[in-house]
């Protein structure tokens, strides 16, 4: 019998869960839709934990659960619960951690979704055997989870780490928190949209960008301009990672880390993003700290890492104790 600790990865639309080993070896992948059991979390669940026992039964592998880790945006380690989660179909604060641990018998922790991966990282990707470090998630918006001393970063409050609402432009782009010039308003894969339709409107090099609407615009596409020699996607990632990199600087002031890994589908462009990124990094940074830090790109398959980073959770808590 092996034991594998259940990692749950709650995002607005579905709910991802697989079995994970401490190795990182990931068993019997399943998922959920989030939002079609309405704002009934009780109905939700039940669906959820009957999902769960159904892969873990047809599993050719026989399972022993430890622990659940649940990530989830909004989550706070303190006190196990979803709080004002926008995206989520849930209301108000929902106490995810107790009522898990309750439906299964078995301990539960909640983190948000960007403190799950870095807690992946460390256990099963690029920074395996680092403790000071920090990871950036570049999706649909940036997220960061902090490691010092090998423990994540949660603050007083069980939300610190919230680096992707740094401003780093005064009066810039409105971003989705409500303020503006957040470092998410550009680095993210919806920021770098936003830099390619001002670059088309700025200039008239020639591009195949011009002929795509920004609904229909995805990373992706610029990433494929980029590699084609598309001028206007080039100009949007040097200009990415040249704010990426004066903002990651600036983190590196306050935690020095060993290294910062970069995660998400905008990190999947590669050098095309880490390259301007650690460039300004270094041009922008503190004398004591240049030529120390690096800036990697995360070796976790984006496939299953939100179920092995919260399978992760499980597994560092059940270390600790």
């Amino acid at each position: 019998m092996k034991q594998v600790a259940l990692g749950i990865d709650i995002g607005g639309t579905d709910t991802k869960c697989g079995f994970v080993h401490k190795t990182g070896k990931v068993y019997c992948e399943s998922s959920i839709s989030t939002t079609t059991q309405g704002e009934s979390f009780e109905n939700y669940l039940n669906n959820l934990y009957n999902e769960v026992e159904t892969a873990r039964k047809n599993c050719p592998e026989e399972l022993e659960l430890v622990g659940i880790g649940v990530g989830a945006p909004n989550g706070n380690y303190f006190n196990g619960c979803i709080e004002f989660a926008p995206n989520l179909p849930w209301k108000g604060v929902i106490r995810i951690a107790q009522l898990m641990s309750e439906k299964w018998k078995l301990p539960a922790t909640l983190t948000n979704d960007a403190n799950a991966a870095a807690l992946g990282e460390m256990l099963f990707g690029t920074a395996k055997g680092m403790k000071d470090f920090i990871v950036i998630t570049l999706g649909t918006g940036v997220g960061s989870g902090i490691v010092i001393g090998g423990n994540m970063v949660y603050g007083h409050d069980g939300f610190a780490g919230e680096l992707g609402h740094v401003i780093i432009k005064e009066n810039g782009r409105d971003c989705g928190c409500g303020r503006k010039g957040c470092l998410e308003a550009y680095c993210s894969a919806n920021g770098i949209r936003r830099t390619v339709f001002e670059l088309l409107e700025q200039k008239n090099t020639p591009s195949v960008l011009r002929d795509i609407s920004f609904n229909e615009l995805t990373s992706a596409k610029i990433y494929e301009a980029a590699i084609e020699g598309d001028h206007i996607a080039r100009e949007a990632f040097r200009y990415t990672g040249k704010i990426l990199g004066r903002a990651l600087a600036d983190f590196v002031t306050f935690s020095s880390p060993e290294a910062i890994i970069l995660f998400g589908g905008l990190a999947k462009s590669g050098e095309l993003i880490r390259k301007p990124t650690e460039e300004e990094m270094e041009n922008s940074m503190l004398h004591c700290f240049k030529n120390k830090v690096k800036v990697l790109l995360s070796s976790m398959d984006e496939g299953n890492v939100a179920v092995m980073g919260s399978a992760a959770l499980a597994w560092h808590e059940k270390d600790k104790k």
